[in-house]
């Protein structure tokens, strides 16, 4: 599984720094899904390897502007190019009106359907043939969610002793179990793939948070989960002078959090504007990795946009060098 940023910046662009995207892709870079849409994404993803023909689905983690004004853009130029396939948007109900709002009002139109999906639904579940959905409530100024991405349907391996000891002899019927599909020989006999393979390796699965002061609510989601991209917006220091009005997270906060449930990998994102990447800069972005490094104790990524991270089958977590 990879994922690549085309936004890290929280409410504002910076010169160095989009406001909120995100691109997941199972293999490869189709298809592919994209978790939110900040004004400004559809360029980014003119300087990435995905493209709007094989986008599969946008999840929407809320309302706010920095998560959604690239929407009305990035879907109108997907009809410009030509896509006709449909294109699923889970996002709150809100959205669905935002869209159609400013479509109408620009005289505008799609040249393929949307399916708009309601993430706030109870018991939200989301699949294709790659990865399964589900959501987490979190804690902000509107709803909003952390979304949790599952793959399914991992490779399987051929238990051949023991279809050798039943007397299942090579042939297409193999490929089929491995397939995972149960199949009845020529004699009657129902085959199950359940009890002639198995598979070898752990499903991979990455959490991908939108805004959210309380990291707890994502505890019971951490539990076998391999990776966790949330928002520092502040150090810990500038939060409390904040105040908690703005329902952010400090670096501090989630880098305890991580600790305690003892996550393998923490990827921080959506920072103030405030925060320099230039070594002179300040305040600065290493002041948020410092903070981080102090209360975390297992594997720190501070995103940059363009950063694209490969979670691997062995669920080692790596950044990408760039082409």
């Amino acid at each position: 599984m990879e994922f690549t940023f085309l936004g890290t910046s929280a409410g504002t662009p910076t010169r160095s720094r989009n406001v909120t995207g995100l691109a997941l892709s199972h293999s490869g870079h189709k298809p592919w899904y994209l978790v939110d849409c900040g004004e400004g994404t559809q360029h980014q993803l003119l300087r990435a390897h995905h493209s709007v023909m094989q986008l599969q689905a946008i999840f929407i983690t809320h309302i706010h502007g920095d998560h959604t004004f690239g929407l009305p853009g990035l879907l109108t130029s997907a009809s410009m190019l030509g896509r006709t396939e449909p294109l699923d948007i889970i996002a709150p109900a809100q959205v669905e009106r935002f869209i159609n709002t400013t479509l109408e009002n620009s005289d505008s139109s799609l040249s393929y359907p949307l399916k708009f999906i309601d993430s706030e639904a109870p018991n939200f579940y989301w699949q294709d043939e790659h990865v399964g959905v589900t959501n987490v409530a979190l804690s902000h100024r509107v709803p909003c969610r952390a979304y949790v991405f599952t793959e399914r349907n991992l490779e399987r391996q051929l238990l051949v002793d023991k279809l050798r000891e039943d007397g299942i002899d090579a042939g297409p019927s193999w490929g089929e179990l491995q397939k995972g599909h149960d199949i009845t020989l020529a004699d009657g006999r129902v085959l199950r793939s359940d009890d002639y393979t198995q598979v070898p390796r752990i499903a991979r699965r990455v959490i991908v948070a939108g805004d959210n002061d309380n990291p707890g609510l994502l505890a019971e989601a951490c539990a076998g989960s391999h990776v966790l991209v949330h928002e520092a917006t502040y150090t810990q220091e500038v939060a409390d002078r904040v105040g908690p009005w703005p329902q952010h997270s400090s670096a501090e906060q989630v880098a305890r959090f991580a600790q305690q449930v003892q996550l393998p990998n923490l990827v921080l994102t959506h920072f103030s504007p405030r925060y320099q990447s230039r070594p002179e800069g300040t305040p600065n972005i290493n002041q948020v990795a410092a903070e981080a490094m102090q209360f975390y104790q297992g594997q720190l990524f501070l995103a940059q946009d363009f950063d694209t991270y490969r979670l691997d089958k062995d669920l080692s977590l790596s950044r990408i060098p760039p082409d």
